[in-house]
């Protein structure tokens, strides 16, 4: 049996269906943006329920275009209003080069990737970096509610990173973007800047 077959086999046992009257929102407003790493488990770190939040997960915990685009559509659509984005010690990306990631890439796959994959060498400096990134993006309507942590895997503590507090009272919008200000074509073309 593969992987994927017992997966399949746990969800028809279980047959979790959400209650009648749950939307789609999540309760507490909040979304975090974490890495995909298996050890992570934002559900149980932060006692979640169903429902209680957006969980948007890839490579380091990086503002990558699609966690841009997801947090967009989560704050316009579906009501978040902050942002919590946690990196982790020990993470795949830390600590190496972006040479030796597109190799480990090629020589598994035969082929070369054509997109930053996101490698860094100081973790703080790294969510700082993504906190940054997300309070500068044009298309989140609630910027002033993303900070920055990291997930400490040999203590289980989560700590705060310092993120220099930015005035965006004169560059947040007068009223939340709707869906489709959000799904303009320059929204979906976001590159991510260089670090």
């Amino acid at each position: 049996m593969s992987s994927i077959d017992g997966l399949l086999a746990e969800a028809r046992a279980r047959a979790h269906k959400p209650a009648a009257d749950q939307g789609p929102q999540p309760r507490l407003h909040a979304a975090i943006l974490t890495c995909m790493d298996a050890r992570i488990d934002p559900v149980s770190l932060f006692g979640l329920g169903r429902s209680d939040a957006h969980v948007i997960r890839n490579a380091g915990a990086l503002a990558t275009p699609d966690a841009l685009r997801s947090l967009a559509l989560s704050q316009a659509i579906l009501g978040t209003r902050e942002v919590l984005v946690l990196g982790h010690t020990v993470c795949g990306l830390f600590e190496r080069t972006e040479a030796e990631l597109v190799d480990a890439i090629r020589s598994k796959s035969g082929h070369r990737p054509g997109m930053e994959l996101g490698a860094f060498h100081d973790l703080d400096q790294a969510v700082v970096e993504t906190v940054e990134d997300l309070r500068r993006c044009p298309f989140l309507a609630y910027r002033d509610g993303i900070h920055g942590f990291v997930y400490e895997l040999d203590t289980g503590i989560v700590r705060p990173v310092a993120v220099k507090e930015v005035d965006l009272s004169s560059s947040t919008r007068a009223r939340p973007m709707t869906g489709l200000e959000m799904l303009r074509a320059d929204a979906l073309s976001l590159k991510r800047t260089s670090r």
